[in-house]
């Protein structure tokens, strides 16, 4: 979709230079370069779109959290915690009704700690959801309604105000002899849209009339290539790759609107990100995820009474008569494994680690047993990738 915009502005047209130098000069500049923009974006190519590998620095979630109570619940509150009949005793006191916390019975009140997200560019008047945890020993938060909570950010000002009823995704009953069944968690719950926005966050992306683009995965390739597609369609010295993980541009037009317009063409832009071999295992539930760039070098694995070799071997492909095809070079992976702990040979050429994997899947082979045969390659230099343990 480039290269025919290139041909036809270099492409000379009989009389209508002076035409089309005229309609150049009427327009502005940023209008210009956002008309090339949305030219050049056209149909995707193979890769990723601009919008999901990368985000605009200025525009982030906050998090907000407050103290709050949670009333009506049937007995199952806070029984030992001082705090909750200091709070008890103040909101009463702030509501004209003065009782000494000696006084004050919370067997159905819990005091809770509340917890919201704040997403960009939220209004005031909309709503959020927000998160409500116990605080003390209540036993249960069914039933409850948590009474107004504001919501405060790091700066220490209010951004929202929760308050309704508290919805849990699980129930418990107790018998007379102390039998219990409880399924799921009964002293978390949400109230979905619970929290009423009050204050707008401040979003600043356009600072100097320049933008920052962050990586969501650092790397200095991607951030190389996403600094020369958006060069590419922009104009030469718009963008700069800074680091591994963040590119600045310079926005053609630093009103506000023309930044969100050329923020909407940068977001569609695809670029193929550079991947990286690495293979992650999680030894507790014996969860093995490699990436397809892993691969091995020439190896030979014995665990237990099971026996491994890897590797490919190299073939010349020729084309049917009278074809027009040409000849190629085909590389073909083996592998070969005995269960009787056998001698087995290596091959010149390391294989696809995927394929391995396959393979002991097809054997049958447990993830543990996968788990300690990758460790291995890895010590023996043979993995051509990162290995992660969590």
């Amino acid at each position: 979709m480039r290269q025919p915009l290139e041909t036809r502005e270099r492409r000379p047209e009989r009389g209508g230079g002076a035409r089309r130098r005229s309609v150049r000069r009427a327009l502005p500049a940023p209008a210009i370069a956002l008309a090339a923009l949305a030219l050049l974006c056209g149909p995707a190519a193979a890769g990723s779109r601009v919008g999901d590998i990368a985000r605009v620095q200025g525009v982030r979630d906050n998090q907000l959290v407050g103290y709050g109570l949670v009333v009506g619940l049937t007995g199952t509150g806070d029984r030992s915690a001082g705090f909750a009949t200091q709070s008890v005793s103040t909101m009463l006191e702030a509501l004209g009704i003065t009782v000494p916390p000696a006084d004050v019975s919370v067997r159905n009140v819990a005091a809770v700690i509340v917890t919201a997200t704040l997403p960009p560019f939220a209004k005031a008047g909309s709503r959020i959801d927000v998160t409500v945890s116990s605080l003390g020993d209540a036993k249960s938060l069914k039933g409850g309604v948590l009474v107004q909570t504001p919501l405060r950010a790091a700066d220490g000002a209010v951004y929202a105000v929760a308050q309704g009823p508290v919805s849990l995704g699980g129930f418990g009953a107790e018998g007379e002899r102390g039998n219990q069944e409880t399924v799921n968690h009964l002293t978390v719950g949400r109230i979905p849209s619970g929290a009423l926005v009050e204050r707008e966050a401040a979003a600043d992306f356009l600072r100097g009339g320049r933008l920052w683009l962050t990586l969501q995965q650092p790397d200095f390739t991607t951030a190389r290539r996403l600094a020369d597609a958006i060069a590419e369609v922009a104009g030469p010295g718009r963008a700069h790759a800074l680091d591994a993980a963040t590119v600045a541009v310079s926005c053609p037009d630093t009103t506000r609107d023309g930044a969100v317009r050329f923020l909407a063409v940068l977001e569609e832009l695809t670029i193929l990100p550079a991947g990286r071999a690495r293979v992650v295992i999680n030894e507790r539930t014996g969860t093995i995820v490699a990436g397809g760039q892993v691969t091995i070098r020439p190896v030979a694995i014995a665990h237990g009474n099971l026996s491994i070799r890897v590797g490919t071997q190299t073939a010349v492909a020729q084309p049917l008569p009278f074809a027009r095809g040409e000849t190629a070079i085909v590389t073909e992976s083996q592998i070969d494994m005995r269960s009787d702990g056998g001698q087995f040979t290596v091959l010149n050429e390391g294989t696809s680690l995927n394929e391995i994997a396959r393979a002991l899947n097809a054997m049958g082979v447990s993830s543990r047993d996968m788990i300690a045969i990758f460790q291995a390659i890895k010590e023996a230099g043979a993995l051509q990738a990162e290995l992660v343990v969590l």
